[in-house]
């Protein structure tokens, strides 16, 4: 259909296309009229055509309207009609009708009109009236020396002979002129019979070919078709001479007499006799195999990465959906996404020129070891390749193509006098090819790349939709954090740490909750790493400090006597942050709580890793009064001498050892060993014991007896709200 976006044609467009005809009418001989009238004319036809492309129904009749119009001005040389033709095609759309370029109904219109335009010039000359003014003819009343006039004829001759004469003299010229623009077009002609034998050719045909004319006349057009267009061009002249068509433009290619390929926009149409039934095909072609190359090589310029070669993202996409959009019931398919461990290293350290240099042997090499097999390998961008693995019958030949681009990826790269060495991780995703579709199978190997790459690198990972699902599930939680953190949909839990001596309550731990609209109330293991990962963590901790602070604050103000701290955990993002001093401080002050009655929980992890400014931090909030424990000791790196010189009030012990001590007259375990070396040391550097996941009566006892200060656990109350503290400390 024509295009929807404009039916209007453009009149300065067309007021150029209709200079350039005059100027290669002018260029082609001499033109009986002045300038501006030779363009008014040629504006006139050049609206007649675009009213004609854009009219429904389409006829074709103005095209042979234009022609004859040719034939009145006397543009009859054969360089201006071979012009008009060509032109017609290849102009025309773009300077008059741009927003048509894109319709296939408007091009083949543009093919019917080229077709009608020679055919009216040829049919006007043919009927000029005997002592017209035809090119090569003579107006009414010449004669040529040795021409018999009326004076001159035998008795019986009159008007009537003279007219017959005129009119086969008039014929004569027509054919001479028709002949002339057959011979002389610049354009290839050739006019085949119903079996497809070339009855005639011009020149430029022949040229095209490599053959000469009267080689040619002894050929079957059919002998002329390259292979792979053979099919397309035999249902092209079948469809012709059965009268589906009257006509045809499409390109494609033929053989030259010496084997070589030639593209050609053909354009075909069927003559038929007065009765309506077909003569002959005439074939109209124009070498287009330069602009063919260039578009070739655009289009892989296009489609293939300029560093390595390998095929881009583009034309992977367009490959993995020509796979997934071809496959049969049953067909099955994978792909690998790699992407090189270490190629930042090798770029900061010795430049990206060596880098791209890496990236093209690291090509080269899957190319060959994987490419070569069937496999299309692409390079999606950075140091990031895929493998399209199509008709898998399973997981296991994927993994071999894994395996194989790991070991290919691992061997030594020797460049200039640097040996290099890069590993590679792999997200692997096979399955049925059916009922998915690229978006969906790129990020599932997007997500297995990062689960390789997670599990220690240099390794592959097989997609897996239950943690997939769960990968998914986490990403939406990280996406929704900061929303629900502005909407207040975080509350805080509060669990008992009570001292073993004598059951007292001494402190509470601030245990933060996420309300989610539609998942409930959500643990802090569900959504604590996630914002850790974000960056949130901070604006999260400062939130919880706040509230538990000011929580705090009222117990002390309600309970005064009890001298409740409140732990609240710190995260190492916080420790690092240089504002951290001067919140808590900032916190205290606001809610008037006393600095002994916080103390900041943190991992051992990162106490351990505090060195320069989060050390300092550390040690300026112990000079505020604040105290400072060590959350699930004994489960890191500890250094013990280290440990002894930081600010450190108190080591809350890992679970893992309170779970394995037994009740009292029990064979001593390790794990009570272990938390009785771990008190007294504690102790031998004055610090506080507070045992965590204490859940049985046998457990206290034990845990009292070893010297342990304090336990927190379900045995002395599960996490709840700031009213079951209260309550708790009424009855105190």
């Amino acid at each position: 259909m024509l295009s929807a976006e404009s039916q209007e044609f453009s009149r300065q467009g067309a007021e150029r296309y209709a200079r350039g005809w005059a100027d290669a009418a002018r260029r082609a001989g001499a033109v009986p009229m002045a300038p501006a009238e030779l363009e008014r004319l040629l504006l006139e036809q050049t609206l007649r055509l675009a009213h004609a492309v854009l009219a429904q129904p389409f006829t074709g009749q103005p095209g042979t309207e234009a022609g004859r119009a040719l034939v009145e001005a006397e543009l009859t040389g054969p360089e201006i009609v071979a012009w008009s033709v060509r032109a017609l095609g290849e102009r025309f759309l773009p300077a008059v009708l741009p927003a048509q370029l894109g319709s296939v109904t408007a091009r083949e219109r543009i093919t019917q009109l080229q077709g009608a335009l020679a055919a009216g010039h040829a049919r006007a000359l043919r009927e000029r009236e005997p002592g017209g003014r035809a090119s090569g003819g003579r107006a009414s009343g010449e004669r040529g020396s040795g021409e018999r006039g009326p004076a001159d004829r035998p008795n019986g001759d009159g008007p009537a002979e003279q007219a017959r004469d005129d009119a086969e003299q008039a014929l004569r010229d027509s054919e001479a002129r028709f002949r002339a623009v057959f011979t002389g077009a610049a354009i290839g002609i050739g006019i085949a019979d119903l079996a497809g034998r070339l009855i005639e050719v011009n020149q430029a045909f022949a040229d095209m070919l490599g053959y000469s004319m009267t080689e040619l006349r002894r050929i079957n057009v059919a002998a002329l078709f390259h292979p792979d267009d053979a099919t397309d061009l035999r249902e092209l002249y079948r469809d012709l001479l059965t009268g589906r068509r009257d006509r045809a433009r499409v390109e494609k290619r033929y053989y030259r007499k010496d084997g070589s390929a030639l593209w050609t926009d053909l354009s075909v149409s069927l003559i038929r006799h007065d009765d309506g039934r077909p003569r002959f095909t005439v074939a109209m072609i124009e070498d287009i195999t330069a602009r063919y190359e260039l578009q070739e090589r655009l289009r892989f310029q296009a489609l293939h990465d300029p560093l390595t070669g390998l095929p881009n993202r583009t034309l992977f996409f367009e490959r993995l959906a020509e796979a997934l959009d071809g496959a049969a019931e049953g067909d099955r398919l994978g792909v690998c996404f790699l992407d090189l461990d270490g190629f930042k290293a090798v770029n900061d350290r010795l430049g990206h020129a060596m880098g791209d240099r890496l990236l093209g042997v690291i090509a080269e090499r899957l190319a060959d070891g994987v490419a070569s097999r069937g496999h299309l390998v692409a390079r999606m961008g950075g140091d990031e390749f895929v493998i399209l693995v199509p008709h898998t019958r399973g997981t296991q030949d994927v993994v071999a193509v894994a395996e194989a681009a790991l070991d290919t990826v691992a061997a030594p790269v020797r460049i200039d006098e640097h040996q290099l060495e890069v590993s590679a991780s792999i997200g692997v995703v096979e399955g049925p090819a059916g009922g998915t579709n690229p978006t969906d199978l790129m990020k599932a190997a997007d997500t297995t790349l990062y689960w390789a790459k997670a599990e220690g690198r240099g390794r592959f990972a097989l997609f897996d939709p239950v943690r997939s699902a769960d990968h998914l599930a986490r990403s939406m939680l990280a996406a929704e954090l900061p929303a629900a953190l502005e909407r207040g949909e975080f509350l805080l839990d509060y669990q008992p740490i009570v001292t073993l001596a004598d059951g007292t309550l001494y402190a509470v731990e601030a245990l933060v909750r996420w309300r989610h609209p539609d998942l409930g109330l959500l643990g802090p293991d569900r959504f604590i790493g996630l914002a850790e990962k974000s960056g949130l963590i901070v604006r999260l901790g400062r939130w919880v400090l706040e509230h538990a602070c000011e929580q705090a604050s009222r117990w002390h103000a309600d309970f005064p006597e009890a001298r409740l701290v409140v732990n609240v955990n710190l995260a190492a993002q916080q420790v690092s942050d240089p504002g951290i001093v001067a919140e808590v401080a900032d916190v205290l002050a606001r809610t008037g709580l006393p600095a002994e009655l916080l103390q900041l929980e943190l991992t051992e992890s990162a106490v351990m890793a505090t060195t320069g400014e989060p050390l300092r931090s550390l040690r300026r909030l112990a000079a505020l009064g604040v105290r400072l424990a060590i959350d699930d000791f004994g489960t890191g790196y500890s250094n013990l001498a280290y440990l002894r010189r930081m600010p450190i009030h108190t080591l809350k012990l890992a679970a893992p050892f309170v779970e394995g001590i037994r009740a009292a007259g029990a064979e001593t375990t390790v794990d009570e060993q272990i938390v009785d070396a771990l008190v007294r040391l504690a102790h031998a550097l004055g610090l506080a014991v507070t045992a965590e996941a204490v859940e049985t009566p046998e457990q206290v006892e034990r845990l009292r007896a070893l010297g342990c200060d304090t336990g927190q656990g379900r045995f002395y109350g599960d996490p709840g709200g700031a009213d079951d503290i209260s309550a708790r400390l009424s009855f105190a």
